[in-house]
Order: C-alpha cells, then structure tokens, then sequence
C-alpha cells in the first residue's frame, strides 16, 4: 500500500511539474523575462529531469494519462480572460507569476517529504529544496513588479 501511494504522489508532482516546466517556458519567452526568470525556467525544467530520474530509482513511471491532462490544463490557463482584446495583458503576467510561485512551493514540499519519507540521498533533496527556495525569491520579486506594472498601468488607463 505505502509504494503505491509514493507512485500516485510522485506521478502527480511529474503531472505538476510537466505544466509548470511549459508555464515557465511561457514566462521566460514574455517580453517582461528577466535573465534570473530564463534562469528559472531552465532550473525548473532540470528539476523536472531530476523528479523523473528519482522516479526510476524507485521503480515508478510517469503517467502519460495524467502528463497530458497537466498540459491540457495549462492550455486552458492561456484562455482565461485578461481584460485585453489583443494584447497580452499586464494582469496575464501576474497571474502566470502567481500560479509559477504556487508551483514552486508544491515542489518544494515535495522536495521536503522525500527527504523526511523516501530513500533518496538527502544532499540530493537538500539541494533542490535551496533551489526551489531561491526561484521562489525570484519569482516574488518578479511577481511584485508585476503587480506594480499591472495595477499602474491600470491608474493611467
């Protein structure tokens, strides 16, 4: 019982981490991309790497079933009204940045319960769980410039 509830756990983080590795490529590409935000999306993408090669270790596979619902989901993310026609929205980058934080701070947790939980090396997981503490500063820092983009340009319009 306790291995199948560690597959079903790890298999929705890697659905997780498949939406957000594409919400983090998204972001990178927008014109507001800092070079720490590019940093990001590649650290996300090598966590994604980094999830599957624990998964082999412990004998799971990804669930392609749940893999693509995770990117259907963040398909449908996209068409979300923005208060814009057609233009990106300042709004659309701060929620990106909102759901990208939200993300970050799953994946740290799920960092933190394989470390308390599972046999992984330890200075493995203790390794993500700083870097996903650092993309999570800087996705807050972009994050609050956003809000301030956002909500000013909405005074002046």
């Amino acid at each position: 019982m306790q291995r199948s509830l560690l597959a079903i756990y790890l298999r929705d983080h890697h659905a997780a981490g498949v939406a957000g590795t594409r919400l983090a490529r998204r972001i990178a590409r927008a014109d507001a991309a800092t070079s720490d935000l590019r940093q990001v999306a590649l650290e996300i993408e090598q966590d994604l790497v980094e999830l599957e090669a624990i998964m082999r270790r412990l004998g799971v596979q990804p669930d392609p079933a749940k893999d693509a619902l995770a990117r259907i989901g963040e398909l449908f993310g996209r068409l979300k009204p923005n208060g814009r026609l057609r233009e990106r929205s300042p709004l659309s980058d701060l929620l990106e940045l909102e759901t990208l934080l939200v993300g970050i701070t799953g994946k740290r947790a799920l960092w933190l319960s394989l470390r308390a939980g599972s046999s992984t090396p330890s200075d493995d997981l203790e390794r993500l769980v700083d870097r996903a503490e650092s993309q999570r500063t800087i996705v807050e820092d972009a994050r609050l410039h956003a809000v301030r983009r956002a909500f000013s340009s909405e005074r002046e319009g």
